[in-house]
C-alpha cells in the first residue's frame, strides 16, 4: 500500500506574521495567500480585512488579478461596494486578463456602482458586459439602473449609441411617456417588442416592468389629502400642499394620466369623519395626516379604511396597520445612513456629538443602533448645550488634556448640529490637534444654498442632503434633478427650508399615485426630490440620500480613497468620461 504524503496548508496567522518581516513585494504575496486561505475556510470577514489592506501595487500582474477577483467577491459577500469598486480599478491597467475575468470584474463593478447610487456608471458597466455576452440574466440589473437616470444622463448614453443601448433607451422612454397609464404602457411595449425582437429585453423583459401588469385596473384616479388648514402645522402643510399641486399640474401639462385631488381639513374633523368623507367621494388613496399623534393612532390599528400615505412617522417601534405607509423627512434615516457609510469607509470607533434635547436623543439612538449592529464601537458621546461654547463639548468628547486631544482609537465623529454650531466644530478640533478626524454629518449643518465664506470651516466634512438642495453633488447638476420642472417652479421665492417641504409634497404626490405599485411589487422605489424612497416591510418609507463634501465651502461630489463618489477615477470606464 502506497502512502502519499499530504502537504499541509499553512496557517493564515503564521503567514501574516511572516509578512511583517518581509519586503513589501513579498509581504503583499504572503498576505494575498493568507486571505485566499481564510476565504476558502469560510472566514470571509477576516479575509476581506487582509486583502483590503494589502498593497496590491506590489503584486505581479497575475497576482493583482487574483487580488481583484478575491476582493470584489468578498466585497459583495459583505455588502461593501467600495471594495468592489476599488478592485475593479485594475480594469484600467494593462494586465493579462482572460475574457471571463474581465467580464466578471466589469459585472461586479456595475452592480457595486448601482449600490452606491451611481446609476449612469453602473448602466455603462452592465451594458458593456451584456454587449459582450448577450446575456438576458443582466436585464433586471440594467433596467433598475436605467430607470433611475435623469434626462441629461440618458441623453449622454444616447449619443451615438450601439444597437443594444439604443433599444434599452427607447424602452425607458416608452415607460416614462406612459406615466401611470398601465394599459398604454403595455400596448406600446408590445409594439416596441415587435420592432426589437432580437433585443435581450424583448426576449426576456425586465421583471419589474412585467410586474406592472398586475396594476392594470388599479390606477389611482382620486386621492384625498388630509392636511390642516389652521393650527401649529398650518405653515408646514401649506408648503407640502404647494409641492403636491405643483407636481400635479406638471404631470397634467406633460399629458400624463393624473388622479383627481381633494383636500380635506384635519384641523376641523377627526380621522373617522375624514375617512368617511374620503370613502363617500370615491377616493382610492389618502395622503396624510401630518400630525405625529394622529399617525401614531393609525399605526396602532389593525388596518386603515383606505390605503394611506401618512406624512409623518408614528411613535411606535413598528407600524402595525395594514395598508398604512409612513413618509417624512426623517433625521433618523439620515443618521442610519451615516452609520452605514462611515463603517463601509473603514471606520470602527466613533465619537458622537449631539444636542442635549429630545431630537438629539432620537437621532443619536438611530446612529448608535446601526453602528453597533455592524460591529462599530462608540468611544465617546457628548450631548451638548447649543448655547454653550463648542470647546466645552469637544474637550470631554475627545479627552483633551493640555490642549491636545487624546483620541483613544476614535477614528471618526458623528455630528448632529445646525449650521451656526457645526461651523465651529472643525476649527475647534484643529485647535486641539484633532483636525484630521473625519466628520460625518446629517443635512442639518447645511443651510441649503452655497455660502462659501460662511461654510469654509466645514471643508472636508461629509454630509447627506436631498437632491434638490445639492444638485451638483447629487446628480451632477440641476438638469439631472428628478422632477426638474417642478423644482424650477417651486424654488422661486422659497428659502431652502421651505423648498425642502415642497419637495416632500412632490414626492408625496408621486408615492400616493404609485401606492398600488408599492403594495403589489416589493422593492419598488422612487427616485425622488427628497432621495431614493423605498418601503420597509412595515410600510415605513426610508430615504437614501446622496452624499456631498464641503470643498472651498461649497457642497461637491465627495472623494473616497482617490475615487469619485460615482465610483470612477479618470478613464476607469475604458476611456468613457462620466
Amino acid at each position: 500500500m502506497d502512502l502519499v504524503e499530504r502537504v499541509s496548508e499553512p496557517e493564515p496567522a503564521e503567514l501574516l506574521q511572516q509578512a511583517e518581516n518581509q519586503s513589501s513585494e513579498q509581504a503583499a504575496v504572503t498576505r494575498l495567500e493568507a486571505a485566499d486561505i481564510l476565504a476558502r475556510r469560510g472566514q470571509s470577514q477576516q479575509a476581506l480585512d487582509v486583502v483590503g489592506k494589502l498593497d496590491a501595487e506590489r503584486l505581479a500582474p497575475e497576482a493583482r488579478i487574483r487580488w481583484a477577483l478575491l476582493l470584489s467577491e468578498l466585497g459583495f459577500d459583505h455588502d461593501d461596494p467600495w471594495s468592489v469598486i476599488r478592485a475593479a480599478q485594475v480594469l484600467d491597467d494593462d494586465l493579462p486578463f482572460s475574457r471571463d475575468q474581465r467580464l466578471t470584474l466589469r459585472y461586479r463593478q456595475g452592480l457595486a456602482l448601482g449600490m452606491v447610487g451611481e446609476s449612469r456608471a453602473a448602466s455603462e458597466s452592465l451594458l458593456n458586459v451584456q454587449a459582450a455576452t448577450d446575456s438576458t440574466e443582466l436585464n433586471d440589473a440594467i433596467w433598475k439602473q436605467l430607470i433611475r437616470l435623469g434626462r441629461p444622463a440618458l441623453d449622454e448614453l444616447g449619443r451615438a449609441p450601439d444597437e443594444l443601448t439604443a433599444g434599452w433607451l427607447s424602452l425607458v422612454e416608452l415607460q416614462r411617456r406612459s406615466g401611470s397609464d398601465i394599459d398604454r404602457l403595455f400596448r406600446q411595449f408590445e409594439q416596441w417588442r415587435e420592432r426589437n425582437s432580437g433585443h435581450p429585453a424583448a426576449r426576456r423583459p425586465p421583471s419589474d416592468l412585467m410586474a406592472l401588469r398586475e396594476l392594470r385596473g388599479r390606477e389611482v384616479r382620486h386621492i384625498a389629502i388630509f392636511l390642516p388648514e389652521s393650527g401649529p402645522l398650518e405653515n408646514v402643510a401649506r408648503q407640502i400642499r404647494e409641492g403636491i399641486q405643483a407636481r400635479h399640474m406638471q404631470a397634467v401639462n406633460d399629458g400624463e394620466t393624473t388622479p383627481r385631488l381633494t383636500f380635506l381639513d384635519t384641523s376641523q374633523n377627526d380621522l373617522e369623519s375624514l375617512y368617511a368623507e374620503a370613502t363617500m367621494i370615491g377616493a382610492q388613496v389618502v395622503i396624510g395626516p401630518l400630525d405625529k399623534e394622529q399617525v401614531t393612532k393609525l399605526e396602532s390599528r389593525d388596518d386603515v379604511p383606505l390605503p394611506t400615505l401618512a406624512l409623518n412617522y408614528g411613535n411606535g417601534q413598528r407600524n402595525n396597520a395594514r395598508n398604512l405607509y409612513q413618509y417624512g423627512l426623517s433625521a433618523e434615516d439620515e443618521a442610519r445612513q451615516v452609520a452605514r457609510r462611515a463603517y463601509a469607509d473603514g471606520h470602527r470607533r466613533s465619537a458622537v456629538l449631539i444636542p442635549n434635547n429630545e431630537w438629539g436623543t432620537r437621532v443619536g439612538d438611530a446612529f448608535r443602533q446601526v453602528w453597533l449592529e455592524q460591529g462599530g464601537e462608540i468611544g465617546s458621546t457628548i450631548r451638548y448645550n447649543p448655547q454653550a461654547p463648542v470647546a466645552s463639548a469637544v474637550e470631554p468628547l475627545l479627552n483633551v488634556r493640555g490642549e491636545r486631544a487624546h483620541l483613544d482609537g476614535i477614528d471618526m465623529l458623528f455630528l448632529l448640529a445646525l449650521p451656526s454650531y457645526a461651523r465651529q466644530v472643525p476649527p475647534t478640533l484643529d485647535y486641539y490637534y484633532a483636525g484630521d478626524l473625519p466628520i460625518y454629518a446629517t443635512s442639518h449643518l447645511f443651510e441649503g444654498r452655497p455660502r462659501p465664506r460662511d461654510d469654509h470651516d466645514l471643508n472636508d466634512v461629509l454630509f447627506v442632503d436631498i437632491p434638490w438642495l445639492i444638485p451638483d453633488a447629487a446628480v451632477g447638476g440641476e438638469e439631472a434633478l428628478p422632477f426638474l420642472s417642478s423644482y424650477r417652479g417651486l424654488r422661486e421665492g422659497n428659502d431652502p427650508s421651505l423648498l425642502k417641504l415642497a419637495a416632500m409634497g412632490v414626492d408625496a404626490y408621486e408615492l400616493g399615485r404609485r401606492l398600488p405599485q408599492f403594495q403589489i411589487i416589493p422593492g419598488s422605489e422612487l427616485f425622488g426630490a427628497t432621495g431614493t424612497l423605498r418601503a420597509a416591510s412595515d410600510g415605513r418609507i426610508h430615504r437614501q440620500l446622496p452624499w456631498a463634501r464641503f470643498i472651498d465651502g461649497i457642497p461637491q461630489p465627495p472623494l473616497r480613497d482617490g475615487l469619485l463618489l460615482d465610483g470612477l477615477g479618470e478613464g476607469s470606464m475604458d476611456g468613457q468620461a462620466n
